[in-house]
């Protein structure tokens, strides 16, 4: 390979649907820019990376990711990363064994996702001077305390003093973070001749080279302590099914009736039964068509009524402007595509960024959050109805979706993310 041929970007995510498609999308293009592209997913998700119809490598096996995603803590606050970042652990040298793989005098970069960042500096051992951008679909995951509206499913109002957030801040991290995350990666770190982390979120924010925010500064302006190298570049287009055709039974349903409202708690849960017993008694109470979104059909009341439909999938981008609003976990693509819609969201978050996520939409004006352990029929009736009725919400909705209209296209968003891959981000 030419020394001054483009590097090898190494494009490496982990989780459900909505942490993928992102990473896939500017994988796919970076590679129609001409760039030499690898996906890193893991094992359980390498059917998106075949589809996807780029050179990728998996970590990890399918049985690992299904154990991981049956376990009930994946979905509880306090348990959720360490069942996460167990999974990640035996896998932290995946990164590693592709630098170590390529042929001497090779360049390379690696984009990744956030909780990607330890597996990608544990390569420095074998590449000291691998460039590393993280890539944060979220906000909450810098962990900031300026703009700090909750940590987890405590609210955290305007007025509460800075010194107490970052208070809170570090006591979250040394009490639940470092004790659960810190013995897998400084033992992994160890056997590679590389020394401990004292942190581990401080350890996420530092290793990168430069950072990207993709999602833009009106849903979560930057903050003083944000990492350095630190560039926006807005919300990633819709998923590559986003043009896609809905399937001619839904097209039916939606044509019978009024726009139904859409519940779906996310694409990877498969522990929500009380959540779509209680939508089902919602829609009822409120005399609604409704659509039920899951690829786990287990959990669905065993019947359902004639104004109530199931689809395993749906391609946002066609469904969500025909529907009357979406209740959902709060996750940052589900986010996005309502927002685009210029429908209302009530949030139902359960775990990780959810929370914030679901208070920025409050924030914004287009959207409630209910939060699922308090969830109730009657909590959820009188916020859909409220967000339902309310001209200022509607209001609120379509001056979301101009501003979403108006954000950068996906030229101008791969702009921002070649100049962060070959360090040009100031």
């Amino acid at each position: 390979m030419a020394a001054d041929s483009p590097p090898l970007v190494i494009v490496a995510s982990s989780g459900t649907g909505g942490d993928m498609q992102p990473f896939i999308a500017l994988a796919r293009g970076l590679r129609q820019r001409g760039r030499r592209v690898l996906l890193l997913v893991p094992g359980w998700q390498e059917a998106a990376a075949q589809a996807s119809m780029l050179p990728y490598r998996t970590f990890g096996s399918a049985e690992e990711g299904q154990a991981m995603l049956g376990n009930p803590g994946l979905w509880d606050e306090r348990k959720g990363w360490g069942v996460v970042w167990n999974g990640l652990v035996p896998h932290l040298g995946a990164v590693r064994d592709i630098v170590r793989g390529l042929p001497d005098g090779e360049a390379c970069v690696v984009l990744c996702h956030p909780i990607l960042v330890p597996m990608a500096a544990l390569a420095r051992s074998a590449r000291p001077d691998l460039r590393i951008v993280a890539a944060y679909l979220a906000p909450s995951n810098l962990c900031s305390s300026h703009d700090c509206l909750a940590a987890g499913s405590l609210r955290i109002p305007a007025w509460v003093p800075l010194g107490w957030r970052q208070a809170l801040w570090r006591m979250i991290h040394r009490t639940m973070i470092d004790p659960l995350m810190l013995p897998g990666l400084n033992g992994a770190r160890a056997r590679h001749g590389l020394p401990p982390e004292a942190h581990f979120f401080a350890h996420m924010l530092a290793a990168p080279d430069a950072s990207l925010g993709l999602f833009p500064a009106w849903f979560a302006a930057p903050q003083a302590d944000w990492p350095p190298h630190f560039a926006q570049a807005g919300f990633t287009a819709a998923a590559p099914d986003g043009a896609a055709a809905l399937p001619p039974e839904l097209e039916r349903f939606l044509d019978e009736g009024e726009p139904p409202i859409v519940f779906t708690p996310g694409t990877g849960h498969q522990h929500a039964q009380r959540y779509f017993c209680i939508a089902l008694e919602v829609l009822r109470r409120l005399g609604r068509r409704g659509l039920f979104l899951t690829p786990h059909a287990a959990q669905l009341p065993q019947h359902l009524p004639p104004n109530v439909m199931w689809q395993a999938h749906a391609p946002f981008a066609a469904l969500l402007p025909r529907a009357a609003a979406i209740v959902h976990h709060g996750g940052i693509g589900t986010s996005a595509d309502a927002f685009r819609a210029g429908i209302p969201q009530l949030i139902v978050p359960f775990a990780y960024d959810q929370f914030d996520n679901g208070w920025r939409a409050r924030r914004l004006g287009v959207g409630e959050v209910l939060l699922a352990k308090r969830l109730s029929a009657g909590r959820m009736r009188r916020q859909l109805a409220r967000l339902l009725a309310a001209p200022e919400v509607q209001l609120a909705c379509g001056d979301v979706a101009r501003r979403m209209a108006q954000g950068p296209e996906a030229a101008g968003l791969l702009d921002r993310v070649e100049a962060a891959l070959a360090a040009r981000t100031a």
